[in-house]
């Protein structure tokens, strides 16, 4: 095989792309949660935006994986000693899944560092479809692509130490503007899918959100890992499940295009985390988030917070005045920023050349 796909590399690089997204009742995908709360149907709402991942393999030395990636400094290992413990621990792990040595994997994000939008994730679902392309024109066994945000979830949260969620995986691999059920193992599906916005609704939704980079780099684990030990351990049990109605709340206001409502239900939401976990925000996502509160908007951090990017929902003209509010907030930090993105309807995409 490593002949073979050897052969092809060298005529030609693969490359496949996948968008981040933006979030609410994110947590709530982590298994330690949905199954204790399978009585309320939880949910995670997501929109993926049009900020890529664009992944490259081409060829490489034989029997080597080398990783490039903007933001991190260069690194390649004998494909049988890749590490997982690693600042790109997963993409040597997904290059360990597929075992195909003779490899230069690029990654290409175009949203900032560590930033919360479910960049490593995105660009994991974007390597296993460059892949994809790869065993596909070798004539090999690839992934269904209904699979490939369940290969990609399994294998991050195989090596991350930690329980993670998988919306960010499915907002990769599908697009679009969802609510994700969380049925688990016990029924038919492990998900279920509700699409809430037709693509020709895309201006609509543009015009009622509002998404910046605070400038300071996240660390989900932390965070994380506070919710899942004081839920298990059965503290905040009564606000979980509040956040669980409010997503709900929100994601049935949105469907029906009710912002006064969707606005009500995603301040709640960010109001019961703040009180759970008050690092949840720095100090520039509290100015953020208050000012959209003091402007009849909706704010949610993205992710699990603690850094990162905070984005805004409201009626068209709250937002373009938000905005005004923000852009000057965001000025006093050198690498804070509005981030200029729209609805990303197509998910992932990988080609074979």
């Amino acid at each position: 095989m490593a002949n073979q796909t050897g052969h092809i590399l060298s005529q030609h690089p693969f490359t496949a792309s996948a968008p981040c997204r933006i979030d609410l009742g994110g947590t709530l995908d982590i298994s330690s949660f949905y199954y204790p709360l399978h009585y309320l149907n939880p949910a995670t709402f997501n929109i993926a935006i049009d900020m890529r991942t664009i992944v490259r393999i081409s060829s490489h030395d034989a029997g080597r994986v080398k990783i490039s990636s903007r933001g991190f400094e260069s690194a390649e290992f004998p494909l049988e000693a890749l590490p997982y413990a690693h600042p790109m621990g997963l993409m040597f792990a997904i290059a360990a899944h597929f075992h195909i040595g003779g490899i230069h994997i690029s990654i290409e994000s175009s949203s900032p560092p560590q930033s919360a939008l479910g960049g490593s994730s995105s660009a994991a679902v974007a390597l296993i479809g460059a892949y994809n392309a790869l065993l596909q024109r070798a004539g090999m066994k690839d992934v269904a692509v209904d699979r490939i945000p369940l290969l990609a979830h399994g294998i991050e949260q195989s090596v991350a130490g930690v329980p993670c969620g998988i919306q960010d995986q499915l907002a990769a691999a599908f697009g679009g503007v969802n609510a994700w059920y969380w049925k688990g193992r016990g029924d038919r599906l492990l998900f279920e899918k509700k699409p809430l916005l037709d693509p020709a609704d895309s201006d609509w939704l543009t015009k009622r959100m509002l998404v910046s980079y605070a400038g300071n780099p996240h660390e989900s684990k932390d965070v994380n890992g506070t919710w899942v030990r004081g839920f298990i351990n059965g503290t905040h049990r009564s606000q979980w499940i509040a956040i669980a109605e409010a997503t709900t709340g929100f994601i049935d206001a949105f469907a029906r295009k009710d912002v006064t409502a969707a606005v009500e239900f995603m301040n709640r939401e960010t109001d019961i985390r703040r009180e759970m976990t008050p690092h949840v925000l720095d100090a520039m996502g509290e100015k953020l988030v208050e000012a959209a509160i003091t402007g009849s908007c909706g704010a949610r951090f993205t992710g699990a917070g603690g850094g990162g990017c905070i984005w805004a929902f409201g009626e068209p003209e709250d937002i373009f005045s938000l905005k005004r509010v923000w852009e000057k907030t965001l000025s006093a930090h050198p690498d804070a920023a509005i981030l200029d993105v729209g609805v990303d309807m197509k998910g992932l995409i990988f080609e074979d050349g």
